[in-house]
């Protein structure tokens, strides 16, 4: 199966004074919910899909609290997800504070078996419009 791709226009962000570029993208081919794993889990094993679909409520609620508390959460041969921040800078120590804190993200860093995925994926030009 190959990963479609989409030619898009853009100016560079960081220099908005260029002239656009042509840019090659993924294209999005749709996308997949909750329910939807829950059933597709459901039919890869001997569980029913309210079971799949509670155990993934319940890992979705597990990995919140364990980032909450600062936890690095490694998620099998996917990877790992953890909590970062970016704040404000200030001349000393005393002036900061957690109004210092100005963006709050999710990292996730792949596993070497998601890294060997990514590189061996194929593309497709299907979506491009010439």
């Amino acid at each position: 199966m190959a990963l479609p791709l989409k030619i898009v226009k853009k100016r560079d962000p960081r220099d908005l004074k260029n002239p656009e570029n042509y840019y090659v993208a993924t294209k999005a081919t749709g996308e997949i919910n909750f329910e939807d794993l829950a059933r597709i889990t459901s039919e890869q094993c001997t569980a029913s899909v309210a079971d799949c679909y509670l155990v993934l409520l319940a890992l979705e609620h597990n990995i919140k609290d364990a980032l909450s508390f600062g936890k690095i959460v490694r998620f099998g041969f996917l990877g790992s997800f953890q909590i970062s921040i970016s704040s404000h800078g200030e001349t000393t120590k005393e002036a900061l504070s957690v109004k210092s804190v100005k963006q709050r993200r999710i990292l996730f860093r792949p596993d070497k078996r998601v890294k060997t995925f990514l590189k061996g994926l194929h593309f497709t030009t299907a979506g491009f419009k010439e």
